[in-house]
């Protein structure tokens, strides 16, 4: 998640469990514990390896193997010092300890995914239901710290407190619910199609979880699709795109080819661009703008040889159809339209 709703996502937390009169001392060290496992970025910079730069944030900090002993060390010396964690060990106790385990639990629930797990060598968690942005999940946490901080000591606080946790966790639901609502429907039109058994993911469209997008792996490449919960009717849509699929077998024992199947779990687009081979994270964007792209080898005879990874930018048009996102948030495209109600999409143009 952004850092902005961890830092009021982390008062929040810290602040409903630490004693009241403690509250706006709470909230302080709440922002401050929830942006911790995120300073990994920091040392990662030091790496000139893109690959390692993406792979490794969000592991060992965000490890809920580790984060009880950080949650332990930082209690212990807060409470040798005295003061608000000494006089009341137990609550802060349980307040650093959430603060700390709340957030990497959060980011999970963003495509990028978390090694909840690490060290054990499994892919990052990504249940993928809310945007790294939204301005509602962020809103719910923001109204209640700000309530919280307003009112100190004084018991309606706590209420404020109580009513943005409710709020929050009731927004994480209700995406788990629209993504359900749309896998559903994905999962129809991908049957149809004869690709039942692909590999297949769902995520929500920026800052919104109204509009959803869903791609699926296909022998020559994958599919991609949306999905508005307001204005689509009838059976999801599918488009095509290719993707080097020989390339990437061919690729398959190079290290960083490795690596970044094991990150994106496999939703990655091979393409030749310029004579090296690039790989694009197919979670992160849109057919064809993507915000992870890396050079990873180049021709080698009939194979490829390693190369150092680049991570490779060109013109990004995403920024430039968000006004087209809402409108599609709103509004099914006509041919879809058509074809749910058995028309040709001429023939719903003319009425």
């Amino acid at each position: 998640m952004d850092s902005i709703t961890h830092l009021f996502y982390g008062g929040v937390i810290a602040a409903a469990i630490a004693p009241r009169q403690h509250r706006r001392a709470a909230l302080l060290a709440g922002m401050v514990l929830n942006t911790l496992p995120d300073l990994d970025v920091l040392p990662l910079l030091l790496s000139d390896d893109p690959i390692v730069r993406m792979t490794w944030h969000r592991a060992a900090t965000h490890s809920w193997f580790v984060l009880p002993l950080v949650a332990w060390g930082i209690w212990a010396f807060f409470r040798r010092r005295g003061g608000r964690v000494a006089q009341a060990p137990t609550r802060w106790w349980w307040a650093i300890f959430a603060c700390l385990m709340a957030h990497p639990l959060l980011d999970s629930f963003t495509v990028y995914g978390t090694q909840l797990l690490w060290p054990l060598p499994v892919p990052p968690l990504m249940w993928s239901s809310l945007f790294i942005i939204d301005p509602l999940f962020t809103a719910a946490w923001l109204a209640a710290f700000v309530a919280a901080m307003v009112a100190g000591s004084r018991q309606w606080g706590g209420k404020a407190l109580a009513a943005g946790i409710v709020l929050g966790v009731g927004y994480v639901g209700w995406s788990l619910l629209a993504k359900s609502l749309v896998q559903r429907e994905a999962d129809r039109a991908l049957a149809a199609m004869g690709l039942a058994d692909a590999p297949r993911f769902s995520v929500p469209m920026p800052f919104n979880t109204l509009l959803w997008r869903v791609v699926a792996m296909t022998p020559s490449g994958f599919v991609e699709g949306e999905r508005s919960l307001v204005a689509d009717h009838g059976p999801m849509v599918f488009r095509g795109y290719p993707s080097h699929v020989q390339a990437l077998r061919q690729a398959a024992a190079i290290p960083a080819v490795q690596e970044l199947g094991w990150f994106n779990h496999g939703f990655q687009k091979a393409q030749v661009r310029d004579g090296q081979l690039v790989l694009s994270d197919l979670r992160m964007g849109a057919e064809p703008d993507y915000s992870f792209n890396f050079a990873v080898a180049e021709p080698d005879g009939d194979g490829w040889r390693a190369i150092p990874p680049q991570q490779l930018r060109w013109p990004w048009e995403a920024s430039r159809r968000l006004g087209d996102m809402w409108q599609r948030i709103w509004q099914q495209p006509a041919a879809q339209a058509a074809a749910s109600s058995g028309e040709t999409p001429a023939a719903s143009a003319s009425k």
